[in-house]
């Protein structure tokens, strides 16, 4: 079973490094809408990578890790998650090393112009879309709705013609239907760009992000937008809606955990360059947001790299 000390050396053994995700292309089938299909483990898609097609992935063995942009969370069998268009992902399985699993998940892939032009056809579609834009941030459903989506994916594997198209709109009813789901990455780590519309409010977070390494206080930017302190401080949570010091913390941990998938700084050295005066507050912050410690997250992302070394010794 993976262990951190053992993802560890086997990382450093193989001088595994943390990169940028890969570019996953997946090939749709010309005369199909959108590809299913499954895979065990290892396997040499398993690695941290993206792809331009939204994602509906359901695990159906093995325990691990999973991956969604700057989310770390463990995973069982019934883990299902939805990612949107270009958002990293990754699961890694515990799985002793030279052991092998046959099927480890099943996989629905589909492109933003499907949908698109399915909707043109048939308008009632259009109430996807909220969980379409949520999937920017990748949404995780419950097990209940992991264990519905099951019977509807494996059946979809060996489906043929129409019965394809309305297994897929079955699957998508379900996941309307269900409880709402849990988004996954940090609002940071994908900030919608048509969110703060105002000028006003736009030039305080514009100032916000390049000083994220210096002191910023609420004293200070209620004077750059010629307000008092508590007006500028109602005003800012009604466009961001959290408080002033919270939303600034939520991006310091957020260029923090970009920080940590390099072996470059310390964590220490991580620790100021974000703006943050003292260690321990750091450890306290990033403890409250990602549930684990700086260390921890950065051995977790040893472990997600190196399952792109094991997906390749596979091939």
């Amino acid at each position: 079973m993976h262990t951190i000390r053992a993802a560890s050396a086997h990382t450093d053994t193989r001088r595994a490094r943390i990169v940028q995700p890969d570019l996953e292309l997946v090939a749709v089938p010309r005369d199909e809408s959108f590809k299913v299909w499954s895979h065990g483990y290892p396997y040499r898609t398993v690695r941290w990578h993206f792809h331009p097609e939204y994602e509906i992935q359901l695990v159906t063995s093995t325990t691990g890790k999973y991956f969604v942009g700057d989310y770390i969370g463990d995973f069982a069998p019934g883990n299902l998650v939805m990612t949107g268009p270009n958002l990293p992902h990754n699961w890694v399985s515990n799985v002793p090393r030279g052991e092998h699993v046959d099927e480890r998940c099943l996989i629905l892939q589909f492109d933003a112009g499907f949908v698109a032009r399915a909707v043109d056809v048939f308008p009632e579609i259009r109430r996807v879309e909220s969980l379409l834009d949520a999937s920017a941030w990748g949404v995780l459903f419950t097990p209940e709705t992991g264990a519905a989506a099951e019977p509807i994916m494996r059946e979809m594997l060996d489906a043929q013609g129409v019965r394809r198209i309305t297994l897929f709109l079955a699957l998508l009813d379900l996941l309307m239907q269900g409880v709402e789901p849990v988004k996954l990455a940090s609002t940071a780590h994908h900030e919608d760009p048509t969110r703060h519309a105002e000028t006003r409010i736009n030039h305080v977070l514009a100032y916000i992000g390049r000083n994220l390494s210096q002191a910023l206080r609420e004293m200070d930017l209620a004077e750059l937008t010629g307000q008092s302190v508590s007006a500028f401080s109602r005003y800012f949570r009604r466009h961001t809606g959290v408080p002033f010091v919270q939303y600034v913390n939520r991006l310091r941990i957020n260029l923090a955990c970009q920080l940590l998938m390099s072996d470059e700084l310390n964590i220490t050295d991580i620790c100021y360059k974000v703006g943050f005066n003292n260690l321990s507050n750091f450890n306290r912050q990033f403890l409250l947001q990602k549930a684990m410690s700086p260390s921890r997250w950065r051995a977790y992302q040893h472990l997600n790299a190196a399952s792109a070394i094991e997906s390749t010794d596979t091939v």
